[in-house]
């Protein structure tokens, strides 16, 4: 085998950068992992020999099309879709479609590029992809939505499968889209297969997809404070976002003994210091989910609350943050004034929420700082165990998932100890997720040769 020349990072970054003209959001991914596996692989010629990094930073295609529909109006619209398959070595290409103004190449491909390491720590067989439109669902009629959703599928259809690639729902596609997506897939093809995740109960869903990553985000924190000898009673929590990851996170800080006393939106954050109870948080989910309301009407609605619109909710002192909107929430700024308003923890429900200043602040201060490809894997592993039970035609029980789903969790973590225990004993828990989830894929790599 031939010897490679060694790159260094900053060498590395260069190219990733050439070939990725105007894609900040992917850059940053790929660097952020970068960092980490560079010191990794430094003494193990194969994966340089190889050129493993540059290829999983590479996607295996990035199909693109144009969306036509029709508004309530009878005036033509066109977007843009896409679908980044960007890593297969391990299963089949899986990931979230998110239908936002703010979707684009960049953000897509740095999206899938996260899930691919992030379904390698689950355990299960699942590559990395993601997808979407720049659509925006809000201020759409139901029907305009369906029209939307079933011209989408019209030219997805053709690009995945069960054993091929399985999306799943993210920003604004929820059961709703999921089901008129899975009605166009089957009208068109005839096949009743697990091709979509995220389905109703009725047709080959699984109990507790909808409170998953939420929940797992929690779960992952827990065992952090568990390694540290603490536990989440009586900490304060501020919880940024108020959808579906967020408020399932909010209730299971609240179960397991926290004050969670902020939510946010796109427009500013509401601050509850008598705590969000199990209560408030159902009227959020009421009022977000089924009102579309916005959580500014959270204040009218409870006393003591106070709205600051425009606002991030991570000036509020709190002993953890739970970063649960959207990428690059979180600022190097913002980092700091949590570390020194003596923040402890840090847990990502959203992807990417924090941007690379942050995960520095945050990695300096050695607090315990869980990163989205670890924290919020709980989603797209019960979309994983939702496959097994599409394959198998049949349904596990409410108990039999909740524990599955504790022990995934648990493993991400035991996985993430493993690659990022310092010699200190200080846990580096990006360093311990990019090294274990990048071990797996590039080992399968490394078994198929060059592909």
């Amino acid at each position: 085998m031939a010897v490679s020349d060694h790159v260094d990072l900053p060498t590395f970054m260069e190219g990733v950068n050439k070939r990725n003209p105007h894609q900040p959001e992917f850059v940053q991914a790929v660097q952020e992992v970068a960092e980490d596996i560079f010191s990794f692989i430094e003494d193990k010629e194969e994966y340089h020999a190889q050129q493993i990094l540059r290829r999983i930073a590479e996607p295996d295609r990035v199909v693109s099309f144009r969306v036509c529909w029709e508004d309530d109006n009878g005036n033509v619209r066109v977007q843009r879709g896409w679908r980044v398959q960007n890593n297969n070595a391990i299963g089949p290409y899986k990931g979230g479609l998110r239908f936002h103004p703010s979707v684009n190449e960049s953000v897509l491909k740095f999206l899938a590029f996260e899930q691919t390491f992030k379904n390698a720590l689950t355990g299960l067989p699942m590559g990395g992809g993601k997808g979407g439109s720049n659509f925006n669902p809000k201020g759409k009629s139901v029907r305009e939505i369906m029209r939307f959703c079933q011209s989408f599928m019209t030219e997805l259809y053709r690009h995945i499968g069960a054993d091929v690639d399985v999306p799943a729902g993210d920003i604004g596609v929820g059961a709703r889209e999921i089901g008129f997506m899975f009605g166009q897939y089957k009208r068109i093809t005839g096949h009743f297969t697990g091709v979509l995740t995220g389905k109703g109960l009725e047709y080959g869903g699984s109990l507790i997809r909808p409170e998953a990553t939420g929940y797992g985000a929690v779960y992952f924190l827990a065992n952090m404070l568990r390694e540290r000898g603490q536990d989440l009673q009586g900490k304060t929590v501020v919880v940024s976002g108020s959808g579906n990851v967020a408020t399932h996170a909010a209730e299971k800080v609240v179960q397991l003994g926290g004050k969670v006393v902020t939510l946010s939106d796109s427009g500013g954050f509401i601050h509850d210091p008598d705590g969000i109870t199990l209560e408030k948080i159902q009227w959020v989910k009421q009022h977000k989910t089924h009102r579309r309301g916005r959580i500014e009407d959270y204040v009218a609605e409870y006393t003591g609350a106070t709205y600051h619109e425009g606002k991030t909710p991570w000036g509020v002192p709190c002993d953890v943050a739970l970063p649960c909107a959207t990428q690059n929430e979180l600022l190097g700024e913002d980092a700091k004034l949590l570390v020194k308003n003596g923040c402890i923890a840090v847990s990502e429900g959203a992807n990417m929420p924090t941007d690379l200043a942050g995960v520095h602040v945050f990695k300096a201060a050695r607090i315990l700082y869980a990163p989205g490809k670890a924290a919020n894997a709980g989603g797209v592993a019960v979309s994983g165990l939702e496959m097994s039970q599409n394959s198998e035609r049949r349904a596990w029980k409410e108990s039999e998932l909740q524990q599955m789903l504790l022990d995934i969790m648990e493993g991400i973590h035991n996985s993430c100890l493993t690659y990022g225990r310092q010699p200190d004993g200080h846990i580096d828990y990006v360093k311990g997720a990019n090294i274990a989830g990048f071990k797996k894929v590039a080992d399968a790599m490394l078994a198929f040769g060059v592909v």
